[in-house]
């Protein structure tokens, strides 16, 4: 079995479906962040079979909660001082700035590219994101509950 040490402040992103975990690396910019990153691939769950973790060193100034746009069953374990201070799943904001692209080609983010993707979460119950220019709908696909 694998062992990765442990961290002294920082978190763990962990219930990742196995094979996810550099989708987030990328979509939470990690490698822009002076830090320590580990991933695990295709670590052993009794709940999942296999999952992903991404433990992250250091104090963090990212939004985690937007991974829950994309992935709504990852949980967050935050650690101080060598140990779990907080356990929570991510929630979805209530508005997320690129995070998500606009797919309509008339909005006004597909003619000025310099423009950020912004969405507000118009139906919490169906994740429903709409674009705050054009109001397109964004949905994320449903996926299982770990």
């Amino acid at each position: 079995m694998l062992n990765i040490g442990g961290l002294n402040q920082g978190i763990v992103i962990d219930h990742i479906p196995a094979g996810e975990a550099m989708q987030i690396y990328e979509y939470l910019n990690l490698g822009a962040l002076d830090c320590e990153v580990a991933i695990i691939k295709n670590a052993s769950s009794k709940k999942m079979g296999r999952k992903d973790i991404i433990k992250i060193e250091g104090p963090l100034t990212i939004n985690i909660d937007a991974l829950a746009v994309r992935n709504p069953n990852v949980t967050i374990n935050i650690i101080e001082n060598d140990v779990i201070v907080a356990k929570r799943p991510v929630t979805l904001p209530s508005e997320v700035k690129n995070i998500i692209k606009c797919k309509n080609p008339r909005c006004i983010t597909s003619l000025d590219l310099t423009l950020p993707h912004m969405f507000k979460l118009t139906n919490k119950e169906n994740s429903v994101y709409r674009c705050v220019y054009c109001e397109e709908a964004y949905k994320r696909e449903r996926t299982k509950k770990a």
